[in-house]
């Protein structure tokens, strides 16, 4: 299992974002790149990060759009803001919308590091996993652990809309919400249903609650 923080890096400037991976990496985490803030917004719904590193000006999606979109489904992941916009109001419009932090371009790269710190620090994921009805959700490992100690292992899109659930218990999410968050490459409502089958199929028809008409939520846990 790998222990390192992740992080999530959307910079479409893509030689500033090898930068920024080759730095990030040789200070222990583990990088994604996106370039876009379409692909970002997926990434942080379907994946697990500890810290998120935004440019405000991606295409396709703003950075602060992304941000506040992520904040209004319940994500919490601190965000800090790259910008090459770095006067006081565009900081407090950053800080306003979403983000825990906001560090103008050109930025020294001890400060960016030590900044990225501090929001761990601030927001450690429990380490004990998410629960679920029946047990717990390691979503890293991508493994179910039943109270009995059995382990079931998911695939990557099991994995993925179960826990992006499991993290806002009592939400219920839209077959369109779903399609979006974790399976961007298709254009069928169809496939959430597919995947809801097969997590029932697994783990007991109680993992995922059906409300008519609406969509999808965690089961209820007891």
């Amino acid at each position: 299992m790998d222990e390192r923080p992740r992080v999530l890096v959307a910079e479409d400037d893509r030689r500033l974002a090898e930068m920024l991976r080759q730095l990030l990496e040789a200070d222990g985490y583990v990088v994604v790149l996106a370039h876009d803030g379409q692909r970002a917004l997926h990434l942080a719904m379907s994946e697990d990060f500890d810290v998120l590193l935004f440019d405000r000006g991606l295409p396709g999606r703003e950075g602060l759009d992304v941000i506040e979109g992520l904040r209004r489904q319940g994500n919490t992941v601190p965000a800090l803001i790259l910008s090459a916009l770095g006067n006081p109001a565009d900081r407090v419009e950053g800080l306003t919308r979403g983000a825990e932090d906001y560090l103008a371009k050109p930025f020294d790269v001890d400060e960016l590091l030590a900044r990225l710190r501090v929001l761990r620090r601030k927001t450690a994921e429990p380490s004990g996993g998410l629960p679920v009805p029946g047990g717990i959700l390691h979503a890293r490992r991508h493994e179910f652990v039943a109270r009995d100690g059995a382990v079931t292992p998911l695939s990557q899109r099991e994995n993925d809309l179960l826990a992006l659930l499991a993290r806002r218990p009592g939400q219920v999410f839209s077959r369109q919400e779903l399609l979006d968050a974790v399976f961007a490459d298709a254009d069928d409502t169809g496939v959430v249903d597919a995947y809801v089958h097969h997590l029932r199929r697994k783990l007991g028809r109680g993992c995922v609650h059906t409300v008519r008409g609406v969509g999808y939520a965690l089961g209820a846990l007891s």
